[in-house]
């Protein structure tokens, strides 16, 4: 590994630690708020929303301005929306914050972009999968301190702790090295991102993917806490669970092709919701947890499929296209968990196991196959 994708991977691990402390009991956390099951998933699909805005122009952005700039501008938003949060005390106040954390997802075009150039010798999926995976283990921590500081504390406290560790998060990142920025030749001009229809097939398979792999996910916590009477220390047992799968799967299906490794993450997902439909025990739950770790290795084989489909100069963009488009799906599940949870709270997850297959189907007829190849750069300026 090089100096550079050391220093993601351990802010990032530091990030993980913070984020995994709050992250599974966001749901819970607004019902104790006050909302309802419907408007936790209105309030969360708001959240996904958000961090659709964004991606777009940071990727336009970071081939412009250069990666490393718009990271630390990411880190230092997230800093301060995990202040708004932990200080919030109604609420309006608590949303506030949290949308403007979920904005702060913006960062993955530039960062992903940063680790795709500064990957060495790496295939770009495996590069993208390892630091996602430090992320990940660094989640494996935060559920078991969030759950056991919540449970004598609250959770209020909770998000006081996160935000001092995304403090150290940021000054671990603030050693990376600038990157030269990558330019194609005026005279042999890429093909228009939007012209392009392998990259644009691609994103609509995606879309669905995210979409169906993300609707089980919203109100879990609040299942296991209203309908299976788990506390939240054991809640965030089974967030450690989940951290952990999405740590050894990102590693795992990293290795792969990123077609098949992309597929195997669909099946994760819909082992996931299998297990908690139909799962009778926290056994079966961990390992639905564990199992849902495919949804982020899927998510970060993304960048692998996109990454041969564009231009390297295009790079930024194609990846916040990328993301804004993977969001979008991310916004749009929770208000139809919502939905399903008030009318039954078990029936989110057979929906989702039906769509799941279906998004398979959709997978294996659609996704550009066979060896992808594209332009390289013609110069590049520091």
């Amino acid at each position: 590994m090089t100096p550079d994708i050391i220093l993601v991977s351990l802010s990032l691990f530091t990030w993980g630690v913070g984020e995994g402390m709050f992250f599974y009991f966001q749901p819970i956390y607004l019902q104790q708020l006050g909302a309802s099951p419907l408007e936790i998933g209105s309030i969360l699909g708001a959240a996904g929303l958000a961090m659709t805005v964004a991606h777009i122009p940071a990727g336009y952005l970071s081939d412009r301005l250069g990666r490393r700039p718009m990271v630390w501008i990411a880190w230092s938003c997230g800093i301060l929306s995990a202040w708004l949060m932990a200080l919030a005390r109604t609420l309006p106040a608590f949303v506030t914050g949290l949308l403007f954390y979920s904005l702060t997802a913006f960062v993955s075009s530039p960062l992903f972009s940063y680790v795709t150039a500064a990957r060495g010798k790496l295939p770009v999926g495996r590069a993208t999968t390892l630091v996602s995976a430090m992320f990940n283990l660094g989640a494996v921590i935060g559920p078991l301190l969030g759950g056991s500081i919540g449970d004598r504390f609250g959770l209020k406290i909770v998000y006081l702790i996160a935000a001092c560790i995304f403090i150290l998060s940021l000054i671990i990142l603030l050693f990376m090295h600038a990157q030269p920025r990558d330019y194609h030749d005026p005279q042999n001009p890429p093909l228009n991102l939007l012209s392009n229809p392998r990259y644009l097939s691609f994103l609509g398979v995606s879309f669905l993917a995210m979409s169906v792999m993300y609707l089980p996910q919203p109100l879990t916590p609040n299942f296991l806490q209203n309908e299976r009477d788990l506390s939240l220390g054991m809640i965030g047992r089974l967030g450690s669970a989940g951290g952990l799968g999405n740590a050894l799967l990102n590693l795992a299906l990293g290795q792969l092709n990123a077609r098949l490794g992309f597929l195997l993450g669909q099946v994760s997902v819909g082992l996931f919701a299998l297990l908690l439909w139909r799962g009778e025990g926290v056994l079966w739950y961990a390992i639905g947890y564990f199992l849902l770790g495919g949804f982020r290795a899927a998510r970060m084989l993304a960048f692998a499929h996109v990454r041969p489909l564009v231009h390297q100069a295009q790079m930024g963009l194609a990846y916040g296209i990328t993301e804004t488009v993977n969001s979008l799906a991310v916004a749009i599940a929770p208000p139809l968990a919502g939905f399903l949870y008030e009318q039954k709270p078990v029936l989110v997850y057979p929906v989702s196991l039906g769509l799941i297959v279906l998004s398979l189907l959709v997978f294996i007829i659609f996704a550009p196959r066979g060896p992808l190849t594209t332009q390289s750069p013609k110069a590049t300026v520091h």
